[in-house]
């Protein structure tokens, strides 16, 4: 029995829904193959001409760089050239279908691939479960909104033709969350003489030759391209909000690099002036600080909403108690390994759809979610860090499992993500091909071989 025998294997059917899918990257995928396992009829809404989303790279970059004119040509993906994963490529994986090394040109083999492989992975994903027969490409969904009976219109434009009405009984949402920038507050940044450029616009280090580089952020991305910009740019200075536990100043291993705390202001001249009291000239200031959620084409009449990057009310980051279940999302939660998370989810949106699993009432979620929102104001939780997971990802994928009747992620996936995350605090230089878990990799490699012998059995 192959891989891609295994998609025959579905629930029984109790209520077939007309389910739209927006977004062919890896959450739509997974939601079209979950969906679809369940007997619904899908369809599945993709801008691009190519399956994969966030991973399918371009040099393409915005006219605005910053991102902040709202008639600028927008870009739908954010990778630079030389990304590679920070996550091994063994925990990454959906949970049925492992991103194991493939021989053939153009493959990647390393443990911590680079985001052509990510993407190979994810055409393998879409072609072993014949999902691509399921996507519009290049077609864009201008309008989601309820209709009469509990319906959604959805309204979709291509190239080829004119804008088309359609009805379905449910949108999964899965658009992705790496498009519109977020920018800091900076004061005095608006009259800096020098250029600016948000991360979204980033592909390679070429045009800061010689430039002296103010980077602001520390996210797993501000790491990649403050190195990258290093290789060629005369200094990098990265401001930093999160800096407790780093020690500041020159960044060991690099000669024109430093380490600062958070920018204090911006001047005419061009200075930046940092909180540790140091300054420099910029000609360049980078924004790695993260983007917005953002859905410009569904209506919700205020049911919806997105305040200081909270998405909500959402139950368990989902469903919308007052549109549940025709309306969920797919992939908000961030800091947790994104494909397995993506396919617990779908599995439950589409075991609810038919009506095998059953939602609390409205009344139910909705308290739910208070309790939540209170327990984030009680601890300190800035709400722009609602959907923001790390270490409590494990409980929640394991009561979405427990909800939908399935095992939940692997412990050696957990305990990979955890050497992962201090392994890159040790070495951030070289923890994608330096590391210590080895015998967690034996255990996915024997759960992989274990997976392929369950499906010969049941062939």
């Amino acid at each position: 029995m192959t891989i891609k025998s295994i998609m025959s294997t579905a629930v029984p059917l109790l209520t077939p829904r007309h389910v739209a899918v927006i977004g062919g990257g890896a959450a739509g995928l997974v939601a079209a193959r979950e969906l679809r396992r369940e007997g619904h009829r899908v369809v599945v809404f993709e801008r691009g001409e190519k399956v994969g989303g966030t991973w399918v790279y371009t040099t393409d970059v915005e006219s605005d760089p910053l991102g902040l004119e709202p008639n600028r040509s927008i870009v739908h993906s954010s990778l630079y050239e030389s990304l590679r994963t920070n996550l091994p490529r063994e925990s990454m994986g959906f949970l049925d279908y492992p991103f194991r090394k493939r021989e053939g040109k153009g493959r990647d083999s390393r443990r911590f691939p680079g985001h052509k492989e990510v993407l190979m992975y994810l055409q393998d994903f879409s072609s072993d479960f014949e999902i691509e027969e399921l996507v519009r490409f290049r077609t864009e969904v201008v309008f989601a909104g309820l209709g009469e009976g509990g319906k959604w219109r959805v309204t979709s434009k291509s190239p080829d033709t004119n804008s088309v009405d359609e009805i379905y009984d449910a949108i999964v949402v899965c658009n992705g969350h790496y498009v519109q920038p977020r920018l800091p507050n900076v004061p005095g940044i608006d009259a800096c003489p020098g250029k600016q450029m948000h991360s979204h616009n980033y592909r390679t280090p070429d045009p800061f030759q010689d430039q002296v580089v103010v980077l602001i952020g520390s996210s797993a991305s501000a790491v990649d391209i403050s190195r990258d910009v290093a290789t060629v740019a005369k200094e990098v200075h990265v401001a930093a909000r999160s800096v407790e536990d780093v020690k500041l100043g020159k960044v060991p291993g690099h000669d024109n690099m430093w380490l600062h705390s958070m920018i204090d202001s911006v001047h005419e001249d061009g200075t930046v002036v940092f909180q540790d009291g140091n300054a420099v000239v910029a000609d360049f200031i980078m924004h790695c600080t993260g983007y917005k959620y953002d859905f410009p084409f569904l209506e919700t009449n205020g049911e919806v909403t997105v305040d200081d990057n909270r998405v909500g009310p959402l139950y368990k980051h989902v469903f919308p108690p007052a549109l549940a279940p025709s309306l969920s999302f797919v992939g908000l939660p961030w800091k947790v390994l994104p494909f397995p998370m993506f396919e617990l989810q779908s599995k439950w949106i589409a075991g609810i759809l038919s009506n095998r699993i059953a939602l609390p009432s409205k009344e139910v979620m909705t308290e739910d979610i208070k309790a939540f929102y209170s327990s984030l104001e009680a601890s300190g939780t800035p709400k722009r860090y609602t959907h923001n997971m790390g270490l409590l990802q494990w409980d929640y994928n394991k009561w979405i499992a427990d909800q939908c009747g399935v095992s939940s992620t692997e412990e050696w996936r957990k305990q990979m993500y955890i050497a992962t995350s201090k392994n890159r605090l040790l070495r951030p230089e070289s923890y994608r091909d330096e590391w210590d878990d080895d015998d967690l990799v034996l255990l996915a490699q024997q759960d992989f071989a274990n997976y392929l012998i369950r499906c010969r059995d049941s062939s």
